[in-house]
């Protein structure tokens, strides 16, 4: 790929990503509520609904690192484009799909390119500075709510006439994004920069091994550790929500995305504005065991909700609980690494996370059969206490993450 010229002036290449990451979640937004729902036209069971929503994320595991290390040696742009195409091939795949074997290739595919969440970390990182990096980091946090603001609402209004016209919208809006992208984003790395690694060989599970060597020690070992239980715990109840939102209270996708765009607005509006005031302010520690506590309450309280009161009273808690940790939790790995290596550790910060996203989803249908011959009451009460739980532990080793030091301090320790 040649070197993109300089961009028009007046567009920011901050913007840029911001608008990068909101198309494509507003993408992701469409279809997340739909999924569960569209596997049963396939008489997908419980069990592999949760391997479909796990297999995604199996795919990140192994290709995250690698993304993130063709990224620091080729540049963040490539990767960037070749994240975005494969993304909206794999919603074309999903939305002709006939088979259940389809949906899952097509989920495959998008995990195996989805490095661009990472990728655009490590742009936001290659041009903010170390102090000002975790509030860049909520500009990141901030589309992802904007696009779950956008996304499932549209999802939800055109799943009502079609189950397949949700997946046409996302590959169309992909293949949009990956067009800006070609046309309007400058690299940020120099040539020097990218010459400072080496060349990218050696399978895909060397480098994640090696990847995980480089960044076990320290600091970012807790941070890794945050991640991976948080995420798990979340991941669990987020592929199980439509689904148990249609036992409990009979619901079609047009009302799961109405309420996963209000989860969504509120992580705009944590993460937009108020976590660039809080940061300075009260430091990530605090803040992400307060996150904590939040996804707690609402894991817990989610399993006894029987209306649409509790229901929304616990979607506002986990809301709330995932605007802090998630953004947080990439700022303080991005500080615990130099500036060379920014791909690399938020690759495998991503892996991490592709790890809890992979396992949550699979635990969570093995859970929820021991809730399929009950009545509607107690269906899902397994999986959602089970992620409570998951929680508790996130919190005892949240007490542990570095506090407000140096950020120079973290990254020599590391």
């Amino acid at each position: 790929m040649t070197e993109p010229s300089t961009p028009k002036r007046g567009l920011s290449p901050i913007l840029i990503i911001f608008f990068t990451i909101l198309i494509d979640m507003i993408g992701f937004g469409i279809v997340i509520p739909i999924l569960p729902l569209y596997s049963l036209h396939f008489n997908a069971t419980d069990w592999q609904i949760g391997i479909l929503f796990g297999s995604f994320s199996l795919m990140q595991l192994i290709f995250a690192p690698l993304l993130g290390r063709w990224s620091d040696r080729l540049g963040r742009r490539p990767v960037l484009l070749f994240s975005i195409l494969g993304t909206s091939l794999s919603f074309l795949i999903m939305g002709l799909a006939n088979t259940l074997w389809l949906l899952f290739l097509g989920r495959l595919i998008d995990g195996a390119s989805g490095g661009n969440i990472p990728t655009a970390q490590a742009y936001i990182a290659d041009i903010t500075p170390l102090e000002k990096r975790s509030g860049a980091m909520g500009l990141i946090g901030a589309a992802f709510g904007l696009g779950f603001v956008i996304g499932p609402a549209i999802g939800g209004l055109l799943g009502h006439y079609s189950i397949q016209l949700p997946f046409y919208v996302a590959a169309g809006l992909a293949l949009l994004n990956g067009i800006a992208i070609y046309l309007f984003l400058p690299e940020s790395l120099n040539e020097a920069q990218r010459k400072a690694h080496p060349a990218v060989s050696g399978s895909i599970s060397g480098s994640m091994l090696q990847n995980f060597l480089k960044v076990k020690n320290g600091p970012l070992g807790t941070v890794m550790w945050v991640s991976l239980l948080s995420t798990l715990a979340f991941s669990l109840v987020t592929a199980l929500f439509t689904l148990f939102t249609a036992h409990r209270l009979q619901w079609h996708a047009r009302e799961n995305g109405w309420l996963f765009a209000y989860i969504g607005m509120l992580g705009v509006l944590i993460q937009g504005g108020m976590l660039r005031r809080m940061v300075p302010k009260v430091g990530e520690k605090p803040l992400i065991i307060v996150g904590s506590v939040f996804l707690f309450i609402s894991m817990a309280l989610l399993p006894i909700s029987s209306n649409l009161i509790w229901v929304v009273l616990a979607s506002t808690a986990l809301a709330i609980g995932n605007s802090l940790v998630t953004p947080l939790v990439s700022g303080l790995a991005s500080k615990s690494a130099d500036a060379q290596s920014q791909g690399i550790v938020l690759g495998v910060l991503q892996s991490t996370a592709s790890l809890g996203r992979m396992i949550g989803p699979m635990v969570g249908g093995f859970l929820l059969q021991y809730d399929a011959n009950t009545n509607n009451a107690l269906y899902g009460i397994s999986p959602f206490w089970f992620s409570a739980l998951l929680m508790v532990a996130t919190l005892v080793v949240a007490l542990r993450l570095p506090g407000n030091q140096d950020p120079t301090q973290n990254a020599k320790a590391s």
